[in-house]
């Protein structure tokens, strides 16, 4: 039977809503909380994503959790992708005991994603990451890494809790030995009864004063912990960077991820249609959204 035009847009538009089958290829504790996974569709085809995305990662049995995606498509075989799952609850507890080989459902890609194709091309990028703000981000950092030459300059600014709490180590390592990216990172605290830190102790909002940007050159990406939003952009403020190129990625309380079950409202804004990537000044007198 060959489906009609209006009944093959009927099976796409509804293919969002249906958990795709996807195999479990590698995973890896990365901290005491976070595990790296990387999952491949089952059948095989080319998945489309962009940098800022998420998918909604479905367990047999147990249930379904929003998940960013962490990989860039410059880096991923075909219908492969990348994500890093804090354990906070029932899916995310299951899916840190997955093993190499079994499945699980995936959804989407949903959510806007950073203009790695449009606004960013040609500009100065400041990346602000806090703790886990780091996973999407870190698709973004590796689209431009990946496409050097149609940016400027490129500085990335990464703060964690402790020194255990670093995400994706040869990561950071690779954006320190980089001559083309300059790298800064801190922690807030370090017990000196651990492993030695001889790095930089602080908030992530201590570095920025330490960069000189050119305001009308640079566009920033901000994305960690609720609190740190704030001190960041007071930061932004004082150097003058306007709000229409400051980028956010926003995390929400997402279940469907199309729109339906207004678990995500911000005042009327649906994060997982709007967001997760926001400009800060489409959303600076929303109530709530910062």
């Amino acid at each position: 039977m060959t489906l009609t035009k209006s009944v093959k847009a009927t099976v796409n538009k509804t293919s969002i809503y249906l958990p795709q089958p996807a195999t479990l290829l590698e995973s890896s504790s990365l901290t005491e909380h976070e595990m790296y996974f990387r999952f491949c569709l089952d059948d095989g085809k080319d998945f489309s994503y962009m940098p800022g995305q998420f998918m909604s990662v479905s367990v047999p049995g147990i249930g379904e959790a929003p998940i960013s995606i962490c990989s860039s498509p410059t880096r991923t075989k075909p219908g492969e992708l990348e994500m890093v799952i804090r354990k906070v609850g029932g899916v995310t507890a299951a899916l840190h005991h997955l093993v190499v080989g079994q499945k699980v459902g995936l959804r989407g890609p949903f959510g806007t994603t950073f203009p790695v194709d449009g606004e960013f091309k040609g500009r100065d990028l400041l990346f602000v990451c806090g703790g886990i703000g780091l996973v999407p981000v870190r698709s973004a950092i590796h689209y431009v890494l990946d496409n050097r030459g149609d940016y400027g300059e490129v500085t990335i600014m990464f703060g964690a809790r402790t020194p255990n709490d670093r995400l994706f180590l040869k990561d950071l390592q690779e954006w320190t030995d980089r001559p083309d990216v300059y790298y800064l990172d801190t922690v807030d605290q370090f017990d000196t009864r651990g492993p030695v830190w001889t790095g930089r102790v602080g908030v992530i909002t201590r570095l920025i004063p330490k960069v000189k940007f050119d305001p009308a050159l640079t566009t920033t990406v901000i994305c960690g912990p609720p609190i740190m939003y704030k001190f960041v952009l007071i930061e932004l403020a004082k150097i003058e960077l306007r709000d229409d190129r400051i980028f956010l990625s926003l995390e929400r309380h997402m279940k469907c991820g199309v729109g339906k079950c207004g678990h995500c409202q911000i005042n009327g804004l649906y994060a997982c249609q709007k967001g997760p990537v926001f400009k800060y000044s489409e959303i600076e007198s929303v109530p709530e959204a910062i």
